[in-house]
């Protein structure tokens, strides 16, 4: 009977062990289907918001911006959570290719779609043509973390001013400094 009874007792152990796996692991298949479809929405949260400042070598200043070095705008884009609605300063302004690309990073994870921006100034070996959609090219910048040396394919591209701002985030924190890049149509006047 106390065998009978021990039996049964582990055979209910294990059933509800067994049943909290396969809950978690719905959860976790969920939690990472949802992770996929963010990352399809560009997920930032990698993302190194602040920079040094510096600019890639051949990257030219737009002589006549719409915004000018110093003035302020609003963000009209959300990259990041906290950037839409916030007021930045300009602190650079060049006129460039960019680019949306999609990239595994060269630390592994998931494959990041659709990252915006990325400048022909930043591409491995760019040469002077613009690269078409399609295209696939080495990465040479830190916006992200496993970016540098990543390989990509070209999603988009368009000629156009980019701006590196300063700017600070509408949910609180740090203030954001050097980020890169802003396109001309993800700013507004104030």
């Amino acid at each position: 009977m106390r065998k009978k009874l021990g039996i049964g007792i582990a055979t209910l152990t294990l059933a509800i062990s067994l049943s909290a796996c396969s809950s978690n692991d719905d959860k976790t298949n969920e939690e990472k289907n949802s992770s996929s479809e963010h990352n399809t929405e560009m997920d930032h949260s990698e993302m190194n918001h602040s920079g040094s400042g510096e600019i890639p070598e051949g990257l030219k200043e737009d002589e006549n911006p719409t915004y000018k070095v110093g003035s302020q705008a609003i963000l009209e884009t959300d990259h990041m959570e906290g950037m839409k609605g916030a007021e930045a300063t300009i602190i650079g302004a060049y006129h460039t290719n960019v680019y949306v690309v999609t990239y595994t990073p060269t630390t592994g994870g998931e494959k990041v779609e659709d990252h915006k921006w990325v400048i022909h100034e930043e591409i491995e070996n760019a040469g002077d043509q613009p690269f078409e959609p399609g295209t696939e090219v080495v990465l040479n910048t830190d916006h992200m973390e496993g970016m540098k040396g990543s390989t990509a394919v070209v999603d988009s591209v368009e000629e156009t001013t980019v701006y590196m701002v300063d700017y600070t985030p509408t949910t609180g924190g740090e203030d954001v400094k050097n980020h890169k890049w802003v396109t001309e149509s993800e700013l507004s006047s104030q």
